[in-house]
């Protein structure tokens, strides 16, 4: 996606990061707009007037090998700002001649504290006595760059903050970017207001008229079919294209069997009744149950799931005439696990039905308006449209639905039980004010069965695994610490109330390393 029609931009360089989007989410949070570009982009650009700023990210290359990334050498003497992050430090210690060493000894993953070394603009307001980072790296810059001097230090990394004041070029090994370093969005705020002095222009808000102007453009005439599962993505999608095209938009909504309970009637009548939607039902899920029997590896699971909501619309599509498009509701992080959208070599995490899961050939045009944009971006589109709270701050649902929370074999008895355990958390999470607080949250099936005593008699049954995570973006997670009473009493509900489950689990993993979902 791009906002051609934006003046003043920061172009972030992907060099790979896992965490780059993370890069631009903060910028556009301090009212800044960005584009994150690729290096092998960035050469093609043949004006840099409207550039205010450059930031580069961190990146699974080293630049101690003879090819290495990097952008046209001219960036680093146009006098535009430069603020280099992991990777990006080293790239810049070593095109302006300092020394970089892959090191056992320098390298470092996880927390880190800063030792303050000198003042800067950087770290105006940032650095403290006792300055906590999130590193994730094993080479180091060993040996300073001519006319640049050191900020701050950590244990392992002397030069892990360094500056070149007169260029404006400066590097932070550490990733500001994420939640776990302390006031890490004060970097960015300096970056962009000291030393690239650059004006708030930007905010989600003003982006529902060009999303809704694209969307017209894009389509014109044609019919578009959407892929509206109920969810707050799928949602804001859903009303962006009806206030552009209006009458040529036709909702479709799947029932794939592998739905929360009551969710697809429940939701269904808000669109039709609240939103006049041209909305029409189809029931698939003997079709999707069918065809995930006896599947139990979970990509293979996404594939199926993917191809199938494909054909599904394809047939849907076939019915009416003129229709050229598909729209769903795809985000950023969907794309960022799935594939690289900027086109570095960040590593495939896992695939997504609507990215990944799709077939190579397609006889429909994708629209995808939000992919660009993250979760709590998509509420605040949704606010700005009328999205109703019940949908708008609904947890992040999975596409395959409970398909990739069932571990194992999917059968349509399983299916039920987890539905019920599943309906008996979520209620008890709004019930007790805690639904806000968390991320997303859910139940699960383990593949495996547990002895249990019931009334002086012996069970063999499943196992409910419950997850609860707290988020800023989806990208990062930690666990949701409940109290000790609310775990006693839902696993007793669970345990009471669905015939099938006779031990519950909850799980205390962040992410990283795990991912918000099982499979």
């Amino acid at each position: 996606m791009q906002f051609q029609n934006e003046k003043e931009k920061v172009l972030i360089v992907d060099f790979g990061s896992q965490v780059t989007k993370l890069i631009a989410r903060r910028v556009r949070e301090l009212g800044v707009f960005s584009e994150i570009i690729t290096p092998k982009n960035i050469r093609k650009l043949k004006k840099y007037n409207n550039i205010k700023g450059l930031i580069l990210s961190g990146g699974p290359s080293t630049v101690t090998k003879k090819k290495f990334q990097s952008i046209p050498d001219e960036l680093f003497k146009k006098g535009i700002p430069i603020l280099g992050i992991c990777y990006g430090l080293q790239l810049i210690a070593k095109v302006f001649g300092g020394s970089i060493k892959p090191s056992k000894k320098n390298r470092e993953f996880g927390r880190a504290f800063l030792i303050k070394k000198n003042t800067s603009l950087l770290t105006k307001n940032f650095l403290k006595t006792k300055q906590t980072v999130w590193m994730s790296h094993e080479d180091a810059v060993v040996k300073l760059p001519k006319n640049f001097r050191v900020v701050a230090s950590s244990k392992d990394s002397k030069l892990t903050i360094i500056e070149n004041e007169n260029k404006k070029i400066y590097g932070v090994q550490f990733h500001p970017e994420v939640t776990h370093t302390e006031n890490g969005k004060q970097i960015f705020k300096n970056f962009l207001f000291l030393i690239c002095k650059i004006k708030k222009k930007w905010n989600i808000n003003s982006q529902k008229t060009r999303l809704i102007n694209e969307i017209r453009n894009t389509v014109k005439t044609e019919k578009v079919i959407c892929a509206l599962s109920g969810g707050v993505d799928s949602s804001v999608v859903a009303l962006l294209i009806n206030k552009a095209i209006k009458r040529n938009l036709i909702c479709i909504m799947v029932d794939t069997g592998l739905m929360r309970k009551n969710e697809f009637k429940d939701t269904y009548k808000i669109f039709k009744k609240r939103y006049n939607l041209n909305v029409k039902l189809v029931d698939c899920s003997k079709l999707f149950l069918n065809k995930l029997k006896n599947i139990t590896h979970p990509e293979k699971k996404r594939k199926i799931i993917g191809n199938l909501f494909i054909k599904v619309f394809e047939k849907e599509a076939k019915k009416y005439n003129n229709i050229k498009f598909l729209a769903q509701g795809t985000l950023y992080p969907d794309i960022i696990e799935s594939r690289s959208s900027s086109g570095s070599k960040t590593s495939k995490i896992k695939s997504h039905h609507n990215v990944g899961g799709l077939p190579n050939k397609m006889n429909l045009k994708l629209l995808e308006p939000l992919k660009e944009f993250f979760k709590d971006e998509v509420r605040i589109l949704g606010n700005s449209l009328g999205l109703v709270k019940s949908i708008n701050y609904k947890h992040p649902f999975p596409g395959p639905g409970l398909g990739i929370r069932i571990i194992g074999n999917i059968t349509k008895e399983r299916v039920k039980i987890l539905q019920e355990a599943d309906f008996i958390f979520i209620n008890e999470l709004i019930k007790k004010n805690l639904y806000k607080k968390i991320w997303q949250a859910y139940a699960a099936l383990l593949p495996i069965k547990t002895v249990g005593v019931m009334g002086d008699s012996r069970t063999y049954e499943n196992i409910c695994l419950l997850r609860a995570v707290t988020s800023e973006d989806g990208m990062t997670a930690d666990y949701f610490s409940f109290p000790k009473n609310f775990i006693d009493s839902i696993s007793n509900k669970i345990i009471n109330n669905v015939k099938g489950i006779n031990r519950v689990v909850y799980d205390i993993t962040s992410k990283p390393p795990s991912t918000v979902e099982l499979e």
